[in-house]
């Protein structure tokens, strides 16, 4: 019977867990034995006597989960300590940040573990429920609407009052993948009139759908943004120029806006200057989702609130992690399922390294980094 280690995460402002009770009993149903480090899950509200109840193991500290494990689920790339502690070969899967986090990649692969980053699944039918990015933005993208509600200092709906009326916060969402999407349906359902804005075709009549107006330079370059796999492509300067000149007419008009765009694998696109930042009115607010990837607006600071000339720049660090109870859930669902990969149709522990999922995820293994996207 393989066993799956859940440890605590040890990288700062990580409040994630990596299982839940809810899971572990299924993990257990499934044929897996499951050991807790003690104290995982309290930042998600989940105690230590739960996941007993549900079956696992508590160990009383790191030594103790690791020495067992076949297999560590991590929210974050395990810390030093971590792979110190893992047995050669183990299987170890969380979202590892491949692209920007190679030391931890190379430790793994000096460690001979089998590594598998959840940020690489594909994005296929049959991996759906295995798709963490898409779980951890959709709750990103709802975080963000309340932040920048927070940070905002009048309400949002319109209100009709004896004293007069309130007009509606205008919130602007800049990219509509999943987060963006989210973001649009919350700051709805807030009585915000809301825009929002994509470089990808198919963007326009699911922002529209949820009663938000679509802002984009349509052009036939607009026409062709979109890779087979549904991410955003990487425009040129030119197009970048016409969508900045529209964009900087209408974000002086903004009281919120909300900026969601990644490119996977690269820095994260600069959509906001700080010049826009200026043009805006005092009390505007501005969230970027992409301050940990370099951030699309000039000006923020990953972690920090940045206030310049009235204009709030929100630049909180893991969103996902501020819902860190559901956050948790939603991943812990993602990591079982993808735990199923390595079950026969017997049930027995004989992970399928050609599968088409695992091969796709598979970033380390026999002490050598192995994903072609990170060759070299």
């Amino acid at each position: 019977m393989a066993v799956i280690a859940v440890t605590k995460e040890r990288r700062d402002g990580e409040t994630r867990v990596a299982a839940t009770p809810d899971t572990v009993k299924k993990l257990i149903a499934a044929g897996f034995a499951v050991v807790i480090e003690a104290g995982a899950g309290a930042t998600s509200s989940y105690l230590d006597g739960d996941y007993e109840a549900a079956g696992a193991e508590i160990a009383p500290d790191l030594s103790a989960a690791l020495s067992k494990a076949d297999i560590l689920f991590k929210v974050r790339g395990p810390a030093p300590e971590e792979i110190a502690g893992l047995k050669v070969e183990a299987l170890v899967v969380g979202m590892l940040n491949p692209h920007q986090d190679k030391a931890t990649l190379n430790a793994l692969a000096a460690k001979g573990a089998s590594a598998f980053s959840m940020e690489f699944v594909p994005r296929i039918t049959r991996a759906q429920v295995m798709d963490v990015l898409s779980s951890q933005a959709n709750l990103a993208g709802y975080r963000a609407v309340l932040e920048a509600a927070n940070a905002y200092g009048k309400v949002m709906p319109m209100m009709m009052t004896a004293a007069g009326t309130v007009a509606a916060a205008k919130v602007f969402v800049m990219g509509a993948g999943v987060a963006g999407l989210q973001a649009i349906a919350t700051a709805r359902r807030l009585g915000a009139v809301v825009t929002a804005t994509d470089v990808r075709p198919a963007a326009k009549e699911q922002v529209e759908s949820l009663g938000a107006k679509f802002v984009a330079v349509e052009d036939e370059e607009f026409k062709a943004a979109e890779t087979a796999a549904g991410y955003a492509k990487e425009m040129s300067a030119e197009y970048q120029a016409k969508q900045a000149a529209l964009v900087s007419e209408h974000i002086r008009k903004q009281d919120m806006v909300i900026t969601t765009a990644l490119i996977p694998g690269r820095p994260a696109p600069r959509l906001i200057s700080a010049a826009q930042v200026a043009s805006m009115r005092p009390g505007s607010v501005l969230v970027d989702l992409a301050v940990e990837q370099g951030g699309n607006v000039e000006g923020s600071v990953p972690g920090e609130v940045v206030e310049t000339g009235g204009v709030k720049i929100v630049g909180y660090a893991n969103l996902p992690g501020r819902i860190a109870a559901d956050a948790s859930a939603l991943y812990a669902r993602n990591l079982f399922a993808f735990a199923g990969l390595f079950l026969d149709k017997e049930g027995a522990f004989a992970p399928d390294f050609d599968d088409e999922i695992l091969k796709a995820a598979l970033v380390t293994r026999a002490g050598a980094v192995v994903h072609p996207a990170l060759a070299g």
